[in-house]
Parts: C-alpha cells; structure tokens; sequence
C-alpha cells in the first residue's frame, strides 16, 4: 500500500510539474506577442523570428550543457563540474527508488527548468529590438543559454554559494529576471540607441504598432506566471504543499494587479495621461517583483510590493531614456529594476537583508560582466547593428527577407490611385 501511494504522488507531482512548465513555456508565446506589439511594424517578423529562435537554441543548449552545469553532480559551490548532456541519473526510475518526499522525475524538471532559461533570453530579445542583426543575436542565446545563465543558477539554485550564503530567490526575480536584464543592458550598450532616439536631450517617441497585440501578450505573460511561481513550489501532493501553492497563485496575482495600477496612477500623474504602455510594464514589473518571494506575503503585503514595483517601473523608463539607454520594450525597467526590488523586498517577510544584496551585486556583476565581453567580441568579429538604411527600412526584409504586414505596407503604397484626385 505505502508503494502505491508513493507511485501515486510521484504521477501527481510530476504531472503538476509538466504542466506548470506548460504554462512557463506558453510565456514565450507572451514575450512574442508583447515585443511583437511595442516594436514598429517594419521590424515586426524580425521580432517574430528572434523568439521562436531562442526559444529553440534555449531548449537544445540546456539538453547539452546548460542543465548539468547548473545543477552538477559535483562542484566547488563556484565552479560547477562540467557534464554534457541528460544522463541516465536523470530518469524517472532512479528518483523513485531513491525515496525522500519529494517524487518527480530529473526530466519533468529539466523540462520545467529549460524553459526558465528561455525567458531570460526573451528578456534581452525586446531590448535590443530595431537595430541589432539576427544571427549574432542568436549567438549570443547560445552562450547565454549554456554557461552565462547555468553558472549563476547553480550559485543558488544548484547548491552553490549564493544558497550557503542564505540568499533567497524562491522563483527567478535574480536568478532569471534580473540576469537577463543585465545581459540586455550589456547588449543595447554595446548597439547603441535606435537612429533618431535621442537628439540631445530630446527623447522621441516610437509608438509600437500594435497594441492589442502587447495587451494580449500581456495578458499571457500573467497567465504564464502562473506557472512560473507555482511551479516552483515543486510538489502538490499534500495539504500543506496544495495550500501554499494555492497562497502562492493569489498572491502573484494581486501582484500584478498592483503593479498596474501603481503604473497607471503614476503615468497620469506624471504626464496628464492613462499610458497603457506604462499599464503594461506595470503588470510585469508587479510579477516580476513578488517572484523572489511569492509565499511568504499577505496577500496585502503582495499587493504592495506589486505596487511599488509599478511605481518603480515608470521612474526606471523615464530614467533610462535620460541616460539614453535605448530600451524599446521597457524591459531592462520591468525584469531588472523590479527584479532588484523583488529580491530587496524578501527582507520583508524575513529573509537577510544584507544576504539580498549580496546575491542581487553578484548576479548583475557576473552576468553584466560577462555579457559584455561576449556581445563586445561578437561586434567585433561579426559586427551587430543593421546598416543605417537597413534600420529606417526596417529589419524585417534585410533579416528575414519578408513584412509582417505586406498586406497592409501594399494597400499604403497604392493609396494614391485609390482615392479620385482632386
């Protein structure tokens, strides 16, 4: 009977395990949609590309070296030791007979973990948008995917330093958000801003081209953290475990609510208007905030730190854009300045404050430092931006060869001869 249960909740908590991985994945269709919706038409099927592309390059990378080397058979607690691909320790069958209370497999958690990894590639796809060619893109997503992101997952959430240090990070505000935040800045340094961003001190706008289609890719997104913070709590199969995760999923929501509003209610304030844009960010920069520590809040306490990560996100735009750091989508503000909140509002619910700076300085140092390197030495073999008549053509058919739109960039060229002359 005891081998029944155990069978039973090893089928329960790897099948919950699956499909809140599921849910994380269906995040990409999120940033897809999202990025797709706040970058001008002419760089649309570009953008398109970029994300199924490194949702791919995250998945085959992680299979060959990113999953071992963040979670090793061995290491230093700094230095993971290096294995390349899934082996036979990560099969259903040897988690079963080794007992211990939680059951799931090696692989239902690669599978939930890949597509973590795949999100922090996301982040950086919005925020070099417009200007940056395609392939030396991806490169990048291969050595993010493989050792940038690995290395300091395994500092914490493999076992290394960062975890016997007492930093705490429950779902990815650091160990996901905030890395691929600092890659992305590295990356739009090293690119430089849109033409015509910046003239001076003039910030020019550039409206994204669809916004039913950000406000949908939102939306997933909010759906998608569902899974990314619940999934987290790893297991289902007792009651303590189905109420917290429970308390978990109400609390990320009320997040994201938060975050809204305080975005919406401070863009008004600021600019005499309700900037959906804003509203959106606002959304992320909620989840992202209360993904360090989704359990332990009120759902009160949940609901403001959302807020104060909506707050945080229209001041991190406005000052990005006057240090002329050229952030298409806002994402550097939602995913790294909220992640940093994320992890210093842990503190709150008592985890180490000194021990979240600690972690926070060592994920933005590691992964902003080694960023650069990798996206300097690609300019320099490859070269990264487009060419300028490239860029005010737009991307998509000097990268991809196709429009987004054509339809539509068809019916504008013959306008003229569909409406009588005067």
């Amino acid at each position: 009977m005891e081998a029944k249960i155990i069978e039973l909740a090893y089928a329960l908590d790897t099948f919950y395990f699956l499909v809140m991985g599921a849910f994380v994945m269906w995040m990409a269709a999120g940033f897809t949609m999202l990025e797709s919706g706040l970058v001008r038409a002419k760089n649309t099927a570009e953008i398109l590309t970029k994300n199924i592309s490194l949702y791919s390059i995250a998945v085959i990378m992680y299979m060959i070296v990113g999953y071992n080397l963040m979670y090793p058979a061995g290491g230093s607690g700094i230095i993971p030791e290096l294995s390349f691909f899934l082996g036979a320790d990560n099969t259903a069958e040897a988690v079963i007979a080794s007992g211990g209370d939680i059951y799931y497999s090696g692989i239902s958690d690669h599978f939930f973990q890949v597509v973590f990894v795949a999100t922090a590639c996301s982040i950086i796809s919005g925020a070099v948008a417009e200007r940056m060619k395609l392939w030396p893109f991806l490169l990048f997503c291969v050595f993010m995917t493989s050792i940038i992101y690995p290395v300091q997952g395994y500092w914490k959430w493999g076992g290394g330093f960062l975890d016997e240090a007492g930093f705490s990070d429950f779902a990815g505000s650091g160990v996901v958000h905030l890395c691929g935040a600092a890659a992305a800045l590295a990356g739009v340094i090293v690119c430089g801003a849109r033409a015509g961003k910046y003239e001076g001190d003039k910030v020019n706008a550039m409206p994204g081209a669809n916004l039913p289609l950000a406000t949908l890719g939102t939306f997933i997104l909010w759906l998608g953290w569902f899974g990314f913070n619940g999934g987290s709590e790893l297991i289902i199969s007792n009651v303590a475990e189905a109420n917290a995760v429970s308390l978990v999923l109400v609390n990320t929501n009320l997040a994201a609510a938060g975050g809204v509003m305080g975005a919406l209610i401070l863009s008004k304030l600021m600019f005499g208007k309700s900037d959906l844009t804003m509203a959106l960010n606002g959304a992320i920069g909620g989840l992202v905030s209360i993904t360090a520590e989704p359990l332990a809040p009120t759902p009160g306490l949940a609901t403001i730190i959302g807020a104060i990560g909506g707050l945080i996100v229209v001041f991190s735009i406005v000052t990005l854009d006057k240090m002329k750091i050229d952030d298409p989508v806002g994402a550097i503000s939602a995913h790294g300045t909220c992640g940093i909140w994320g992890l210093l509002a842990v503190a709150l619910t008592g985890g180490s404050l000194g021990a979240q700076i600690y972690g926070t300085l060592v994920i933005f140092i590691w992964t902003f430092v080694v960023s650069f390197i990798i996206w300097t030495i690609i300019k320099m073999f490859f070269g990264l931006r487009v060419s300028a008549e490239d860029e005010e053509d737009g991307v998509d058919v000097a990268e991809c060869g196709l429009e987004a739109y054509p339809e539509f960039s068809k019916s504008m060229d013959a306008a003229p001869s569909v409406y009588p002359k005067k």
